[in-house]
């Protein structure tokens, strides 16, 4: 798929929300508002592609509004998805270091705005606020110790561990037992590499345990989840 028709505006809405964003949220007022003075910001409708894997592209998105996911395709055509980012969460940013081709796509699955903020400008409040590269060097390696996880989840637990430790990872943070987002069964399935048939089946045995509770919009974990399927 291509990306359709945006709209660009300039800085609409993206002032309010840098502040809200880990990366900038330590910045100085003014630091601030001089990369909002360089944003542009676009919507997308959904299914748009924001980034295609492979791309020479640079710059960092904030998600004003909307939802993505990021994955990633296998040359038979197998997609893998890594994560999905709500609003307030930001994409790209190793596209700031380097100049490298982009390593995942990212795709939108609902309308959404989002701000880019070019690495030209990222540079230049970079070089005017050193306290800034320490706090990208925090966000990335927190970043890199969550595909750690990630890998690990794939090389030591079975397809159940997985889908349970996705479920617990997506839990409120309030009270860690609702997931307000009903992912589909083929997405949570390409979330962990597994088939679609296994997750569902897994899926079906938990909410027949009693362990969660599934509706249109949100599953609920009742209690905590067994150790094994």
């Amino acid at each position: 798929m291509t990306a359709a028709t945006r709209e660009q505006e300039k800085g609409i809405g993206a002032g309010a929300e840098l502040g809200k964003v880990s990366l900038f949220a330590g910045l100085p007022d003014a630091a601030r508002a001089e990369i909002e003075k360089r944003v542009v910001t676009r919507t997308y409708p959904r299914n748009a592609i924001v980034i295609n894997e492979g791309d020479f592209s640079d710059g960092l998105y904030v998600l004003l509004s909307g939802r993505v996911k990021v994955f990633s395709t296998g040359d038979d055509g197998k997609e893998v998805i890594l994560r999905y980012q709500e609003p307030g969460e930001y994409f790209g940013e190793l596209a700031l270091i380097d100049e490298a081709p982009r390593s995942v796509s990212v795709m939108t699955v609902e309308p959404s705005k989002l701000s880019l903020i070019s690495r030209d400008a990222f540079r230049d409040c970079l070089a005017k606020n050193p306290d800034l590269a320490f706090q990208l060097i925090g966000e990335l390696t927190h970043r890199i110790r969550s595909l750690t996880d990630d890998v690990k989840s794939l090389a030591l637990l079975d397809v159940y561990g997985r889908v349970a430790r996705v479920l617990l990872n997506r839990a409120s943070e309030t009270d860690g037992k609702l997931i307000a987002e009903r992912l589909t069964h083929q997405e949570l399935a390409n979330m962990v590499g597994a088939s679609r048939e296994m997750v569902t089946r897994i899926l079906k045995d938990l909410t027949t345990g009693g362990y969660i509770t599934m509706s249109d919009k949100a599953i609920v974990i009742n209690e905590k989840l067994p150790p094994g399927w």
